[in-house]
């Protein structure tokens, strides 16, 4: 029997998004069985774009499908898993208040006849043994962790038999622990003939995981090597095409200062989570004028209710919050922007962005009604285009141009359309949420280099990452997070990481 040379096959894929985004401009690409093949590129590079068309969520305008050597046309994500086509989402496509074998029962109920409730649970708990996977069928998923819930997603594939299984920046979240439990997943899976195509924008991750990589840039496949043909240097210069020089070095000077004004005040903070209880809990803490204070935390630690919290998108139960010697803990989002607050939120697609604004219109939308861009009630047209076109330049947003929808935008190109307009907005205090995420290594490293800059100006930044290397290396102080407590507060230059780690997942330092 002739072996099978080739799970997937695209040939000369193209898709454009109106008005003229080519996002994928005549891309070939393969998966073979027990391959792990990573997708590599900065943003806009047209990576997520080509596994949407695999999975059902685009269509071509042009181009052919072939699944294990037949021509396939997948009109949407069921065709897609009708074929044993799986995709692991970056944000967990779950419902929270459903247990976790409706979750899978719903996500693959025309796939019988294992849809049962009963017999996906069957399935989880045998798969659990065997993939040493703790996660209980029954459990309600809003109960898990970020972790687990990725887990779910892998089970499903599991249950399906899946054949190809696609990591959307899957890994980009993840503590370090539980990136390396992916990593073993992922090589498992391969060695039992399964193809897996991961996306990511890290090198290293990249170079360690990969059988092939195949690089992509502007929407166009630039190269298909495998990690013992290239290193970083040459991988960053296909990405990037030779204009960046990679380094791990590469941070501005910091500047030492002493303890100056308290810009933010946190005294015994209690917060209610979506569904009820207590998520954060006597949180306390002062961020000082020129200095980075990070929380590092595994997701769903209630990193993510104290910061909404203390922007005012939700109520404190108990406690108070100053910024800049006012007391704001009943007021309304708009005076902390009044007061010199920026705001880098989570999710920067579903609380960043106007999507049906334009660039221009998205850059101006906290300051629009403020001189050189208008005059009384009349908008600047010209002088509102031409800085925006700087901005857009200066933080390297991939677009076509600054009448460019925000929706059109690649994640990496919103990250960055919010970060520029949140600094450029002369902040006195910035309060970020995992601000590098979806970003490629060279503009990551950019916007660090900017958050160093604006510390030594004076500005105050309390950055939330799960990214516990950007903690560490950004941060003056790191504050740790575990069950809604502050549970230690550390100088990231003279503790070991292990240390923090032991905190983030454990609540203590000691074993």
């Amino acid at each position: 029997m002739k072996r099978l040379e080739y799970l997937i096959e695209m040939k000369g894929i193209v898709k454009t998004f109106p008005p003229n985004v080519i996002a994928n401009d005549n891309v070939y690409f393969n998966l073979r069985p027990g391959e792990i093949h990573v997708l590599l590129g900065e943003n806009g590079a047209g990576k997520s774009t080509l596994v949407k068309i695999l999975y059902g969520v685009y269509s071509p305008d042009k181009g052919e499908i072939y699944f294990k050597g037949r021509k396939v046309h997948i009109k949407n994500p069921r065709d897609a898993l009708k074929l044993g086509i799986v995709m692991v989402h970056q944000y967990p496509q779950l419902i929270d208040d459903l247990t976790v074998a409706e979750n899978i029962a719903l996500s693959i109920r025309d796939l019988k006849p294992i849809s049962s409730i009963r017999k996906i649970s069957n399935c989880i708990k045998e798969l659990s043994r065997k993939y040493d996977i703790k996660i209980d069928p029954n459990k309600p998923t809003w109960q898990l962790s970020y972790t687990q819930k990725q887990l779910v997603e892998i089970l499903k594939a599991l249950i399906i038999n899946a054949q190809v299984i696609i990591f959307d920046e899957a890994t980009t979240l993840l503590p370090s622990q539980d990136k390396d439990k992916l990593y073993k997943f992922m090589k498992k899976m391969a060695r039992e003939g399964k193809g897996i195509i991961l996306i990511t924008h890290k090198l290293k991750e990249a170079l360690h995981l990969a059988d092939r990589i195949t690089v992509m840039r502007r929407g166009r496949v630039v190269a298909v090597v495998k990690p013992s043909e290239v290193n970083i240097e040459m991988l960053s210069k296909l990405m990037f095409n030779g204009s960046v020089t990679y380094t791990n070095n590469s941070m501005v000077k910091r500047v030492i200062q002493g303890r100056k004004d308290i810009v933010m005040k946190v005294e015994g903070v209690y917060v209610r989570g979506d569904h009820g209880g207590l998520a954060v809990r006597n949180v306390s803490f002062n961020l000082f004028k020129g200095e980075i204070l990070g929380i590092a935390g595994i997701t769903g630690n209630g990193q993510k209710e104290l910061i909404e919290a203390l922007m005012g998108l939700r109520k404190i139960e108990q406690g108070r919050v100053e910024i800049l010697g006012e007391d704001v803990t009943r007021k309304p989002p708009r005076i902390r922007l009044k007061l010199g607050v920026a705001f880098i939120p989570e999710n920067a697609l579903k609380q960043g962005v106007i999507l049906d604004a334009n660039i221009a219109e998205n850059l101006i939308l906290k300051s629009y009604y403020k001189e050189p861009f208008s005059k009384g009630l009349v908008l600047n047209f010209e002088v509102i285009e031409e800085w925006s076109k700087k901005i857009v330049k200066y933080f390297n947003i991939v677009t076509p141009g600054i009448k460019e929808y925000a929706k059109h935008l690649s994640g990496g190109n919103i990250q960055k359309l919010v970060i520029a307009r949140e600094f450029t907005l002369n902040p006195r205090i910035v309060i970020a949420v995992n601000p590098t995420r979806n970003l490629d290594e060279y503009s990551a490293m950019r916007i660090r280099n900017l958050f160093i800059n604006y510390r030594n100006h004076g500005v105050g930044i309390l950055l939330v990452s799960e990214d516990l290397e950007e903690v560490i290396s950004l941060s003056d102080r790191v504050m740790v997070m575990y069950n809604g407590e502050i549970v230690g507060v550390v100088n990231p230059r003279n503790t070991p990481l292990r240390t923090i780690e032991l905190m983030m997942v454990m609540g203590t330092a000691k074993i």
